[in-house]
Order: C-alpha cells, then sequence, then structure tokens
C-alpha cells in the first residue's frame, strides 16, 4: 500500500482527531487500471493531504480475495478510516464488520453492503443513465433496435441497468437485441471481440447503451474493427480524458455520456469518512450529481481534456456532498 504525505501538525479549528494530526485513512479499490480510478485516487489524496491525513491507496485488480486482503491489512494497520472503492457483499461483509467492530470507520463507493453506520457515496447511478438516455431518445426517437453491454453484481451497473430497463418498458418501441460484457484486467479489449461477435449476429442494432466507460471504449474499439462506426450510436457512463479524445474522433460513434468528475467522487468518498472519524454524521447516502457530455459540444467548446471541462462548467469541479466547515475544499481540476 502506498501512503501520500501526512502533515505534522494538526488541522486547526477541526474537531478531533484531526486536530492534532496522526489520521490514516485507507483508500482500498476493487477496480485497477482505468483513467476514472488514477482520478479518483488523486481526488482522494488532495482532499486527505488538505485534512492532514495519510491515505493509503491500494488496489485489488478485480481479485475478490486480494480485495478482502487489502482491508484486513487495513485493520491490521489499525488506521482510523477505510474507503472501499467498488467491490461484491459477498467478498467484503464480514471482514467489514470485522473493521466497525475495530473501531474503525468505514465508508463504500458504488458499494451496498447493507450495515447500519457504512454510508455509500453514489454517484447517483440512476440519474446518470436517465440523462444520457433521455438524449438517446432526443437522437434515435423511440422505435430502434438497441444492444446493452452489462454485467450483473456491481451496484452501479445494476442502478443503470434498472434505468435501461425502466426506458424500454416505458418504449416498447426500442428493441434490446443483445446483452453481452465481461469485467476483467482487458476488459475494453474482450469487449471488443464480443462487439464483433454480437454485430455479426444483430447487424440491425443502432443504438447501444454501454453503462461504464470501459464498455463503451470496447464496444467503439469492436465497431471500428468492423467499419461499423457510422451506423451506429453509443450512449456512454462515465468519462475521462481519453475518453473525450474517443469522443472526439472523426465519426466516432460514442456521441454522449453521463458523468461526474472521478477526482470530485474521491474527494467526496474522503470528506465522508473523515465526517465518520470526527463522530459527524455524512448522511446514509451520498451522491454526486451527474452531467450529460456530448460529443457535439465536445467539438463546438473545443474541449479536448478533464481539465477543459471543469474550466467550462464550474459545477464540474466541486460537489457540496459530504462538507463541513471544518473541512478544507480543493482546487479540483
Amino acid at each position: 500500500m502506498g501512503g501520500s504525505a501526512a502533515q505534522a501538525a494538526g488541522l486547526a479549528g477541526a474537531p478531533a482527531p484531526f486536530d492534532h494530526g496522526g489520521v490514516t485513512i485507507a483508500v482500498v479499490n476493487y477496480l485497477s487500471g482505468s483513467d476514472f480510478l488514477q482520478a479518483y485516487e488523486a481526488g482522494a489524496a488532495r482532499q486527505g493531504h488538505a485534512l492532514g491525513a495519510t491515505i493509503r491507496l491500494s488496489e485489488a485488480q478485480q481479485d475478490p480475495s486480494r480485495l478482502r486482503a487489502l482491508v484486513q491489512q487495513a485493520i491490521d494497520l489499525h488506521v482510523q478510516g477505510i474507503v472501499i472503492n467498488n467491490g461484491t457483499k459477498e467478498a467484503l461483509r464480514d471482514v467489514v464488520q470485522k473493521a466497525l467492530a475495530a473501531g474503525i470507520k468505514v465508508v463504500t463507493y458504488d458499494l451496498d453492503l447493507g450495515l447500519p453506520g457504512v454510508p455509500v457515496v453514489e454517484q447517483n447511478d440512476r440519474e446518470m443513465a436517465n440523462i444520457v438516455l433521455a438524449q438517446a431518445l432526443k437522437d434515435n426517437g423511440d422505435h430502434f433496435k438497441a444492444g446493452e453491454v452489462y454485467v450483473a453484481g456491481f451496484l452501479p451497473l445494476d442502478h443503470r441497468n434498472a434505468a435501461y430497463r425502466a426506458i424500454l418498458a416505458a418504449h416498447p418501441g426500442i428493441k434490446n437485441e443483445a446483452v453481452w460484457g465481461i469485467v476483467n484486467s482487458t476488459t475494453p479489449a474482450s469487449v471488443a471481440d464480443q462487439t464483433q461477435a454480437v454485430f455479426r449476429a444483430h447487424p440491425d442494432i443502432t443504438v447501444v447503451f454501454t453503462p461504464w466507460d470501459e464498455f463503451a471504449r470496447g464496444v467503439k474499439l469492436g465497431l471500428d474493427e468492423s467499419n461499423l462506426s457510422s451506423k451506429v450510436r453509443i450512449y456512454g457512463v462515465d468519462t475521462s480524458t481519453s475518453d473525450i479524445q474517443a469522443m472526439r474522433e472523426p465519426n466516432s460513434p460514442w456521441v454522449a455520456s453521463a458523468a461526474t468528475n472521478a477526482a470530485v467522487v474521491g474527494e467526496v468518498s474522503v470528506r465522508a469518512v473523515a465526517l465518520l472519524i470526527a463522530g459527524q454524521n455524512p448522511g446514509a447516502k451520498i451522491d454526486v450529481n451527474p452531467h450529460l457530455i456530448t460529443r457535439d459540444e465536445l467539438l463546438k467548446n473545443d474541449i479536448k481534456t478533464i481539465q477543459e471541462l471543469a474550466e467550462k462548467d464550474p459545477d464540474f469541479r466541486q460537489s457540496d456532498a459530504a462538507t463541513a466547515a471544518w473541512i478544507p475544499s480543493v482546487a479540483t481540476k
């Protein structure tokens, strides 16, 4: 586990234990390798530094056993707080109960363990899906052949899929022809291979809903390799600088995405566990509101990076979720 530099002195005006320093927070990530995670970790570290805390970052690389081991390691290190970014109930519920029994505060992101006293930070996943699906209806009407990339068992994907299913129920003219997807260490490449196979079997699909940007990358790659990019539109969730670049490519099929700023989500996650450590209540469910990002707007405003998107949209730079007067704000880009 790596750590950010801790400040020796405490945080002036803060409640205990932040007033005298020495707080350590473990941020344990289930998924690894994505731009979203890199930004999430950067935001978590930045907020932790502002709090005078040490942030210990670790990644389980999509391995549930490793995820459990990393949480256990944090318990053994006697950290004051743990943030768990994604994962499954089956892998985590009992080890998180051990953390709670040891007096360690726990916050999860995009994962609901159903344990009292463990707040859940979410990107308001249903709203994210609804925003981008509304754009799909605006662009394509409500009579078309569709496909979805989806893997069950991940809270954000399950919520986004539920929103998609509600749209299908409300618009019977939309026919979902196929569902495919995989989560592994090479998700985009694997989804690209699946996409080519799906479109050989269902060449009439014109719209694909991808409730994770790694899925969208894979579908785009598969369409590009099959010379189908001009015939299909991708509607995604989540974004990063490399996603923006992919959307901006000539004739890119990836036309819209709904997203929060991953760095802001990391900041909110650390603020939430800091509030718990200080004996304050951040709430049981903490939403970070999303924004719609379209290819047309990226091109019109010449937006090439997440930083430029944040400059154009101040709301994308910050969130008032899980805040308190004593918690320093940070400058997210």
